[in-house]
């Protein structure tokens, strides 16, 4: 019986990684297009985040203001794209992490050097894609989203036992 319960939870600790996988394959996937691609999605993203701000504003802002709007904006998209891309990771890099039994400093350290790994090797990754090249800078972005997943999960946490120690 010890070892049914044994294998189920092995089991489940191993399936529990694929949500991280299914990121990094997400995240993979947009590295792998190139500079023409990439730019194109980030330019239609931003086009469409300044007409939702015109209408939902009612600015009335003309194609031309749009457009440079737009173009304004095309960077910190991108950017926070990036931040968004890993802070996402690392709480499904958290969780499965949690289920196989790590705890405390040892799981957000984990985490955390395993999300900004994964960073700089997609960054490698780019250096093999036409109008593509690996960024330090980049990197340092990514790693923003990764110390802020870690650490609303360290917050999360403390605030949890926090609230248990007091309740009991």
């Amino acid at each position: 019986m010890n070892s049914l319960i044994s294998n189920k939870r092995m089991l489940f600790c191993l399936l529990s990684f694929l949500p991280a996988l299914a990121m990094m394959c997400l995240i993979f996937s947009f590295s792998a297009q190139t500079g023409e691609e990439s730019g194109s999605l980030s330019s239609k993203i931003s086009h469409m985040a300044v007409n939702v701000g015109n209408q939902v504003l009612h600015l009335e802002l003309t194609e031309s203001e749009i457009e440079s709007y737009a173009g304004y904006l095309e960077h910190p998209i991108r950017k926070l794209a990036h931040m968004t891309e890993y802070f996402i990771l690392t709480l499904l890099v958290l969780f499965p992490l949690f289920v196989c039994g790590l705890r405390g400093r040892a799981l957000i350290l984990t985490a955390l050097i395993f999300c900004v790994c994964f960073a700089a090797t997609d960054e490698f990754h780019q250096s093999f894609v036409a109008g593509r090249g690996p960024s330090v800078k980049d990197v340092g972005i990514d790693s923003i989203g990764v110390c802020a997943a870690s650490l609303l999960y360290w917050v999360t946490t403390f605030f949890h036992r926090k609230h248990h120690t007091f309740a009991d």
